[in-house]
């Protein structure tokens, strides 16, 4: 199988709007009784091909959010988009999650599940049929999504890394 070059963007030269995913309220215990912290998941993109997602742990929720932010936008990936929607069919997987994804025509809107519509939203993905299988943890399940949409390639892209001319791609 050949390697997969994923494409990392800088920050400094987009917008990004951040979504929250998941906000957890963990307790650790300890001999004074337990004491309470907060983990948050946060999906950031440009909604135009770009997107992140990060994890931020802290003892304020609002501390654990700019954290997850922040943790997003080291782990920027651009994403093929084809006509509002994905350029074909992947699966993707990340531990005990699994994803798939499939194009689908124009209106007929983002169908997937609360953590994956989170992701492809943000990368501006307007119509596209997905569904989660196996894990519903929304840590494996952003992991997954993001796992699957780097996976995709254009047929641009296709044609270049082959050596080949853009029609041969699509003739055989």
């Amino acid at each position: 199988m050949s390697t997969i070059n994923i494409k990392r963007v800088k920050t400094s030269e987009i917008e990004l709007k951040d979504r929250l995913v998941s906000i957890q309220r963990v307790a650790k215990v300890t001999k004074g009784g337990r004491t309470f912290s907060f983990s948050a998941i946060v999906v950031v993109g440009d909604e135009n091909g770009v997107v992140g997602y990060g994890l931020g742990k802290a003892k304020e929720v609002t501390e654990a959010i700019a954290k997850g932010i922040d943790d997003a936008k080291k782990n920027l990936v651009k994403v093929p988009i084809l006509h509002g929607t994905v350029p074909h069919e992947q699966i993707g997987k990340f531990s005990g999650g699994f994803v798939l994804i499939k194009p689908a025509a124009v209106g007929t809107g983002v169908i997937a599940g609360g953590a994956m519509r989170a992701v492809l939203e943000s990368a501006g993905i307007h119509n596209v049929l997905a569904k989660s299988k196996g894990s519903s943890n929304p840590h494996n399940v952003v992991k997954a999504t993001v796992d699957a949409l780097t996976k995709m390639r254009d047929a641009y892209t296709v044609a270049q890394h082959r050596g080949v001319d853009l029609n041969k791609v699509f003739n055989g």
